[in-house]
């Protein structure tokens, strides 16, 4: 009961920091740069600077998390994220607003997926990989609530209340949720070879380059999920697809990732395959969606069926970032390890909407799906070599 607890407290905290930061340019880029007198391109600078910042700071948190707990530095972010938002809030001008994103990026990275893992598994060990599953099953609705939160807040009082508001939910219900549920202790006693009651089931040593092949595979992941992100709409009408008809199809990828992350988390339940079999599956996904468009078009039920199948295989691979070096190499430097992982797929995340987008606009969908499809696919060709490295050895 007392971990169901910690899921509930970290994925409402989660919930409430993904949708108040990573998801907050969809809806407010136009009216902050209107307001403020800058342009587009300069608020999406501004936010993949802050990209870049939560990728070089990665490594340390992940490297304290690993030493002392993860509790004290998600009670961090919580301040943090208020203190973004509020300076987001107060912004007169283009400097103004870097530096809110340079606050919001240090928030981001003490307080996003890559901190929250390492606080589970550094409280729970090898038994983390269900905590990790419920959280991101939680968390998975975090654009689902926020999206159209901070557009009804912005449409009824504006984009700096909206902030604000966002800023007071933070102290009011992400701190709390840090404060009171998080252990200040372990809750195993795990020695550092992994023999103890919650080893793992034996899947073989991890090969030398499987840092090198988790690195490459969830920076592709990062740099697609992060371009459908931001122009899946635009995307679908490229191919054919009517504007209501992309919108709607395009809303599906949320419910996707929640269906996908609950059918794994049963599965782990019942049957505890290693997390690379469902990363594999979900690499396969994004590309034969993309096959699929290229082939038909838009029209129809391809435009839908891509948005489906596209969104469980980012919600799988959400779960395999957190379980995979986890069931590898074990807890022992886990937050080290995401810390690391996550700031190359940072760097991929701050490219990917400007790269995407140029891409679009000056080859068309065919090709930008052909790319995406292709990357994905690559993914997937360094999950397969990694398995099969883990087989031999």
């Amino acid at each position: 009961m007392k971990r169901a607890r910690v899921v509930v407290a970290v994925g409402t905290a989660q919930t409430l920091a993904w949708g108040s930061s990573y998801y907050l340019p969809a809806v407010l880029a136009d009216p902050v740069s209107a307001s403020l007198g800058v342009t587009r391109a300069w608020f999406f600078g501004a936010f993949s600077g802050s990209l870049v910042l939560m990728a070089v700071l990665g490594p340390a948190i992940g490297r304290r998390i690993d030493a002392r707990g993860g509790r004290k530095v998600l009670i961090a972010s919580a301040f943090a994220l208020s203190a973004g938002l509020a300076a987001l809030a107060a912004a007169q001008g283009p400097v103004t607003l870097a530096c809110a994103w340079i606050l919001l990026g240090v928030a981001m990275s003490l307080g996003l997926y890559e901190s929250a893992f390492a606080a589970l598994t550094w409280l729970y060990g090898h038994g983390a990989r269900s905590p990790i599953t419920g959280i991101t099953l939680m968390a998975g609705f975090a654009s689902t609530i926020g999206w159209p939160a901070t557009a009804a807040m912005e449409h009824a009082f504006g984009w700096r209340t909206a902030c604000l508001v966002w800023a007071v939910l933070h102290l009011a219900v992400t701190l709390p949720c840090y404060a009171l549920a998080m252990p200040r202790r372990a809750a195993h006693e795990e020695p550092a070879d992994g023999a103890g009651p919650l080893a793992p089931p034996t899947y073989g040593e991890p090969p030398a380059n499987a840092m090198l092949l988790l690195g490459v595979t969830f920076a592709i992941v990062a740099f697609v999920s992060t371009a459908m992100a931001a122009h899946l709409p635009r995307l679908l009408q490229a191919t054919g697809t009517g504007v209501a008809a992309s919108i709607a199809a395009a809303a599906l990828v949320g419910p996707a990732q929640v269906a996908a992350r609950f059918g794994e988390f049963v599965t782990a339940h019942r049957w505890q395959p290693h997390p690379v079999i469902a990363a594999r599956v979900a690499a396969a996904l994004h590309p034969a969606g993309a096959g699929l468009l290229i082939a038909v078009g838009g029209a129809g039920l391809a435009a839908p069926a891509f948005a489906l199948l596209h969104g469980a295989g980012n919600g799988l691979l959400t779960i395999a970032r957190g379980t995979l070096p986890l069931a590898l190499f074990g807890p022992v430097g886990y937050g080290y390890r995401q810390g690391t992982i996550g700031a190359v797929a940072r760097l991929a995340q701050a490219a990917a909407p400007i790269a995407f987008g140029v891409l679009l606009d000056a080859a068309g969908a065919a090709a930008a799906l052909t790319v995406s499809g292709g990357l994905s696919f690559a993914a997937l060709v360094a999950l397969l070599a990694l398995r099969r490295r883990v087989r031999r050895r």
